[in-house]
């Protein structure tokens, strides 16, 4: 599906400069993945668009307060992960507005990252517009990447910060998109079912919502 820019900035709420400049980049994603219909293409423009800020976030932020981290994280950072509202836990308070610790601590020993002392969970944070995470994710796009034929995919665990640029980073999402078969839940509407498949739970998913009723509208026309 060709995505003009005019119909990015529309659907996804950003500013006609960054559009201009995810254009391109996105539609290659949907050429690559087959993301070629209306609704698929507003299903992942919500979802992408939710999880990059309207496209003009491509890193993940990690400079949360001992609050937000027990809001994001309560298993790790919550007195009480269940209690409502939620407590932080010494570990938090000791860690906050750290953001290389944070990553290091919150990451460590999961998604293909070693531990705490490697490094991996700052350097492997959430990036692209679908915030790819993980050692094992980013190893997983580039093999992804590579082997539908595109040229020159770097390695993206020798050079994390790729993940950054419009080309890779939606090439990224359409190649997470597509290993978690959302084009099929896509066609049958199961928009919250994709949503947990990206964010693992439902976080954000009235916005998510709003952003792909606003897609399927702009993406009819």
């Amino acid at each position: 599906m060709i995505l003009t820019a005019s119909t990015i900035q529309q659907a996804v709420g950003c500013s006609a400069a960054v559009a201009v400049q995810w254009a391109q980049p996105l539609t290659d994603a949907c050429t690559a993945f087959g993301i070629s219909t209306p609704k698929r293409a507003a299903a992942f423009l919500a979802q992408v668009g939710h999880e990059s800020g309207s496209l003009t976030r491509t890193v993940e932020n990690l400079n949360y307060g001992a609050q937000g981290m027990a809001d994001t994280w309560p298993t790790r950072y919550a007195v009480d992960p269940k209690a409502k509202p939620r407590k932080p836990n010494d570990l938090a308070r000791a860690l906050e507005r750290k953001p290389v610790a944070i990553g290091n601590n919150a990451y460590a020993n999961r998604l293909g990252n070693g531990s705490e002392a490697s490094g991996d969970g700052y350097r492997f944070r959430g990036r692209g517009p679908i915030q790819n995470t993980g050692r094992a994710n980013y190893a997983a796009i580039r093999d992804a990447l590579r082997a539908k034929g595109i040229k020159g995919v770097p390695d993206f665990e020798s050079q994390p910060e790729a993940l950054e640029q419009p080309k890779w980073g939606a090439l990224a999402a359409g190649a997470f998109w597509d290993a978690r078969s959302l084009n099929k839940l896509a066609d049958a509407g199961r928009f919250d079912e994709i949503t947990e498949r990206v964010n693992g739970g439902q976080t954000g998913a009235a916005d998510r919502r709003v952003r792909y009723a606003r897609a399927l509208k702009v993406l009819a026309a």
